[in-house]
């Protein structure tokens, strides 16, 4: 895989997802809940990936160089992904003085392996910033004329991010306990921003 298509995975854990993999290692059983989590980020993001890719193959055509820009189909795939990030920066920054994090990160303190395991699922298959970041992944492979398992770099990299925060408690325990709740504080303030910029970098990935 092309690897101008890695930094999506940092873009995939923006937002309610690398905020819910901080608020996991606060809670109690932080390793256990944290690594039940890490299997959803996986699962779905593997799922999500393959799913793309059969959308790309099935609306794109054949693969770059067989065709010249990947099809019509593929090109107007593309414009829609970057009016679609348009529409959703704007909308960020629209509303970003009453933008609030999710309840359900609240709830994350006390959550069980089981309850960790559905949320690394749901905020990478229903969040729309992840949709579209996996849609993005199926069409470079699908242009580049690239299988599935090509995408193992860009699934291990979002996996890694998404580990981020244990492996920190993990290495730095007392001094991440410290820190974590900190640099919650302030995604959760300045989340409209962080949204901004993964958009934006979605934009340049795309037409790049």
């Amino acid at each position: 895989m092309n690897l101008n298509v890695l930094p999506l995975a940092v873009t995939m854990m923006a937002g309610p997802q690398i905020i819910s993999a901080i608020i996991l290692v606060t809670a109690d059983r932080a390793v256990r809940v944290s690594l039940a989590f890490l299997c959803g980020v996986l699962a779905a993001t593997v799922a999500g990936v393959a799913v793309a890719r059969g959308l790309a193959g099935l609306l794109g055509g054949a693969p770059q160089g067989t065709a010249p820009g990947g099809g019509p189909v593929a090109r107007i795939v593309e414009a829609v992904l970057v009016a679609l990030l348009v529409v959703l920066a704007i909308r960020s920054f629209l509303g970003r003085r009453t933008a609030e994090p999710p309840r359900w990160l609240a709830e994350l303190m006390g959550a069980a392996p089981r309850q960790a395991l559905r949320t690394g699922l749901l905020v990478i298959l229903l969040m729309p910033s992840d949709i579209i970041v996996m849609l993005t992944v199926g069409v470079h492979l699908q242009r580049t004329g690239m299988r599935l398992p090509a995408a193992a770099p860009f699934v291990a990299a979002t996996v890694l991010i998404a580990a981020l925060p244990l492996l920190a408690y993990l290495l730095f325990h007392r001094r991440a306990v410290n820190a974590m709740p900190k640099v919650r504080d302030w995604m959760n303030a300045n989340s409209w921003l962080v949204n901004i910029i993964a958009y934006l970098i979605f934009i340049v990935l795309i037409v790049g």
